[in-house]
């Protein structure tokens, strides 16, 4: 099964220009904790309910910070050509729920997360990559 055929298609974005009060409404709104942020057609970080804890309150930055200066600039992604097996596996080594898919024209279409591969192929491949998703470490570990 590809990447496609499983991804969440319809995607909110958001701008470097816009604030972090704009993204945590939209998070809230959507019930998620992370939005990708695009500039033109072109994907260029994400914002996470943890970049905008750590990074804005919690370095004294106010509600009208541009989401520009708190963002994750280093994204991770993988393609909507990709079998979702490998995809899966390649989460739990990077120790990620969830990750933008782009196209071959490296153009957002989607995202992926465990929900949607644990909802397209319940098996030993979610249950294995959440296992890895779930050991300590990893990118966003506090003690960084």
């Amino acid at each position: 099964m590809k990447v496609a055929d499983a991804m969440t298609g319809v995607v909110q974005l958001c701008t470097p220009e816009d604030t972090v009060r704009d993204a945590a409404e939209a998070m809230a709104e959507l019930d998620v904790g992370l939005l990708p942020v695009a500039q033109g057609d072109r994907l260029v970080g994400m914002i996470s309910d943890r970049d905008i804890a750590i990074r804005a309150v919690g370095n004294g930055r106010g509600p009208d910070t541009r989401i520009g200066e708190v963002m994750t600039e280093d994204v991770k992604y993988c393609f909507d050509d990709e079998e979702l097996e490998q995809v899966s596996w390649n989460m739990g080594d990077i120790q990620v729920r969830r990750l933008p898919v782009l196209n071959r024209q490296k153009r957002l279409v989607g995202i992926i997360s465990l929900g949607d591969i644990a909802r397209s192929q319940a098996g030993d491949a979610t249950a294995a990559s959440l296992h890895e998703i779930s050991r300590p470490g990893g990118q966003h570990t506090q003690g960084r």
